[in-house]
């Protein structure tokens, strides 16, 4: 087993780099970069804007031209840059690094993310390692309430519809689950929040935040009473759009064990069907199922979190990078991409590893990759 975790770990490096790589290419072909986005609010304002970007009180001269003099670019490779100073330009690229060639930008990137320095937002005056670790706390508290609602709701529904598969409570069940597959969570999101939260009917929980806004001033029982009534709607939000898949994967997990010679014979012994059930289906049954919990986790946590963060306006992980993403913030862009591609990949090695540890004779020596 060590020797396989060995092996993971080393595919870890060209599989993060060539996710990097591709991340990087598509960035550099979407439309308007950091540069853009300050030529747009410098429209109109050239003159304002050229003291910001010089720094000595708007003395920059471009070619000969008196201070915050306007120059026609048409040259420009930037939308929005016809008739400012090259200069001024000139110093935005060098302020944002667009003044060196891709492919440097490319490995100055990739030496930074090995010593784990990310650099700092363009947008905000501070590190990117400190806006991460500042939003990770409202992820991780969304991804953990879902996943632990997800598994308790999933695997007993899932028993249960195995145990009556083809009756009545499993042909309704299955509706419900097609729904809840179907329909993706924003919309049960939006749902919510016109039923309970003041959209059009009730008025029970607020709209948006985590905490509100005096939630320093209260005691500690008040805070966990606020912090629960703020995340009832998300969480509630996303274990709709997320149960499904579990249930039915529970399901057919048992349905496959129910079929197995081992359970005729352990009925034959006069077993009754509890004892079959969660005597010797439910520890093979439940394998696939515990093992993928890391991958599942990380699933709620970095993919099924961004619009639901969004909708109620949580300060997470998914609102940063929806919001780095719209204002072309490159370092925080990247360095969420990495940090999230990194903790996945070492997420499904950890499930490999649960799946030896419930199921010991599950061998991944033998395998090469």
């Amino acid at each position: 087993m060590l020797a396989y975790v060995f092996r993971r770990l080393l595919l870890i490096v060209p599989t993060l780099l060539g996710i990097m790589i591709i991340n990087f290419t598509v960035i550099q072909f979407a439309p308007g970069g950091p540069v853009e986005q300050v030529l747009a609010e410098m429209r109109g304002t050239a003159a304002a804007a050229t003291a910001a970007f010089s720094g000595q009180g708007g003395d920059i001269q471009g070619n000969g031209q008196q201070p915050g003099a306007l120059q026609s670019n048409n040259n420009s490779q930037y939308r929005g840059a016809q008739g400012l100073d090259p200069a001024i330009i000139k110093e935005i690229e060098q302020q944002f690094g667009f003044d060196k060639p891709v492919h440097v930008r490319f490995f100055i990137m990739l030496w930074d993310y090995a010593r784990f320095d990310f650099g700092s937002s363009y947008f905000r005056d501070e590190t990117v390692i400190n806006l991460v670790l500042d939003k990770m706390p409202v992820s991780i508290s969304l991804g953990l309430w879902t996943t632990l609602f997800v598994y308790l709701i999933s695997i007993p529904l899932g028993i249960r519809k195995a145990v009556k598969d083809g009756s009545s409570f499993d042909v309704w069940s299955s509706g419900a689950i097609v729904v809840g597959y179907a329909i993706p969570g924003f919309l049960f999101a939006i749902l919510l929040i016109i039923l309970f939260a003041g959209g059009r009917y009730l008025d029970w929980f607020p709209l948006r935040g985590l905490t509100s806004p005096n939630w320093e001033q209260l005691d500690w029982a008040a805070r966990i009473r606020d912090y629960l009534w703020h995340i009832t709607l998300p969480v509630a939000a996303m274990v709709i759009s997320g149960f499904a898949s579990l249930t039915m994967l529970t399901k057919n997990s048992f349905l496959d064990q129910i079929s197995m010679q081992y359970v005729q014979t352990a009925r034959a012994k006069g077993l009754n069907e509890r004892q079959v059930l969660y005597g010797h289906v439910f520890r093979n049954a439940m394998l696939i199922v515990i093992a993928g919990f890391p991958s599942a986790f990380i699933s709620i946590l970095f993919t099924g979190s961004i619009l639901i963060e969004v909708i109620f306006s949580l300060d997470g992980l998914g609102l940063l990078g929806w919001e780095a993403t719209i204002n072309r913030d490159y370092p925080v862009v990247f360095a969420t991409l990495y940090f999230f591609t990194l903790l996945g990949l070492i997420l499904q090695l950890i499930g490999d590893v649960m799946y030896h540890l419930i199921d010991p004779r599950i061998d991944f020596d033998s395998r090469r990759f």
